[in-house]
C-alpha cells in the first residue's frame, strides 16, 4: 500500500512538473552590457563600411577601420583610417568642383586621430600643404566618427531607444524602425550630424538589424535610412562590426611639433575633415 501511494505521488509530481511552462532564460540587457564598457581606458575596435546615394547613379562608398576609446558617456577619442570612392557621375561633378581634394581622396586612406571636438588628419589628402617635419593638420569642431553613419550605438541612450523599438528579438538577433525626429531626440551623434532629417511632409526612417554576444554587446549592426533636408534626399547604408569590447588602449594624440592648425594652411587643404565620417 505505502508503495502505491508513493508512486501516485511521484506520478502526480511529474505531471505537475509537465503542465508547468519552462521559464525562459532572462535576456541580458544590452544597454547595462554597454553601460559596463564605458570606462576611459577600454575600447573596441570597429571595421565600417557605408553608402550614400543622393540620386540614381551618384553615389559615394567608403570603408572604416580603427579603435574607439570610451568615457562613461559613449566614444571619447578614436584612432581610425577610411578611404572613399565615388561613382562615374559622382566623380565626373566632384573633379569639375574639387579637383585637387578628389583626386588626393582616391590616392590613399584619411588617417584620423580624434578627441573631444578636434581631429588630426593625416595622409595623402593633406600631404602637399604640411610643412617639414610636419604630418597632421588640426581641425576644430568635429565629432568623434561612432563607427556607423547612421546609429551610433556607443551611446547608452540611443541604444536603450532602438532596444524599445523592436519589431522583433530572436536569437541574439534585434530588428527594428525608427523615425528620424525620434531618433535626434535621443542621439546627439545622429542630430549633431543630421539634424532631425526630415521636412514638412516627408519624414525620414531608419530600419536597422543588431547581432548581439550572448553578454549583450553589440557584435554586428546594419542600418538603411532615407534622409530628407529642404532641397534634397539621400539614402545611407552603414554596415559596422565590433570586436575586442573591453581592450584596454590609450588613444595617443600627435606631438605637438607633429601638428599644424588648420587655419595656418586652409588654402590648400579642405575646408572640413575629409570623407564622410566625421
Amino acid at each position: 500500500m505505502k508503495r502505491t501511494i508513493v508512486g501516485v505521488a511521484v506520478v502526480a509530481g511529474l505531471a505537475q512538473l509537465a503542465a508547468t511552462p519552462a521559464q525562459a532564460a532572462p535576456r541580458i540587457d544590452p544597454v547595462k552590457a554597454l553601460k559596463a564598457e564605458l570606462t576611459r581606458g577600454k575600447a573596441v575596435n570597429v571595421q565600417a563600411t557605408a553608402k550614400v546615394t543622393y540620386r540614381q547613379g551618384m553615389y559615394a562608398t567608403s570603408g572604416l577601420e580603427g579603435t574607439i576609446g570610451f568615457d562613461t558617456r559613449g566614444a571619447a577619442a578614436s584612432h581610425v583610417a577610411h578611404t572613399l570612392q565615388y561613382s562615374e557621375a559622382l566623380l565626373r561633378n566632384m573633379m569639375k568642383e574639387r579637383p585637387e581634394e578628389t583626386e588626393a581622396l582616391g590616392q590613399g586612406p584619411v588617417n584620423m586621430i580624434s578627441s573631444g571636438q578636434t581631429s588630426y588628419v593625416g595622409g595623402p589628402v593633406v600631404a602637399e600643404a604640411l610643412p617639414e617635419g610636419t604630418s597632421w593638420v588640426r581641425y576644430g569642431g568635429t565629432d568623434v566618427p561612432s563607427g556607423n553613419l547612421l546609429l551610433d550605438v556607443l551611446e547608452p541612450a540611443t541604444l536603450k531607444t532602438l532596444m524599445d523599438r523592436r519589431a522583433s528579438w530572436k536569437d541574439g538577433v534585434v530588428k527594428g524602425s525608427i523615425k528620424t525626429t525620434d531618433l535626434a531626440k535621443v542621439s546627439s551623434s545622429f542630430a549633431s550630424r543630421y539634424g532631425s532629417a526630415s521636412v514638412k511632409g516627408r519624414t525620414g526612417k531608419i530600419s536597422y538589424t543588431l547581432w548581439l554576444s550572448p553578454n549583450g554587446l553589440v557584435e554586428r549592426l546594419a542600418a538603411k535610412g532615407d534622409l530628407h533636408f529642404k532641397n534634397s534626399s539621400v539614402q545611407v547604408e552603414s554596415e559596422t562590426r565590433y570586436t575586442e569590447w573591453g581592450r584596454e588602449v590609450a588613444i595617443l594624440l600627435p606631438l605637438e611639433g607633429d601638428v599644424i592648425d588648420k587655419n595656418q594652411v586652409e588654402d590648400d587643404v579642405p575646408a572640413e575633415v575629409p570623407g564622410i565620417w566625421s
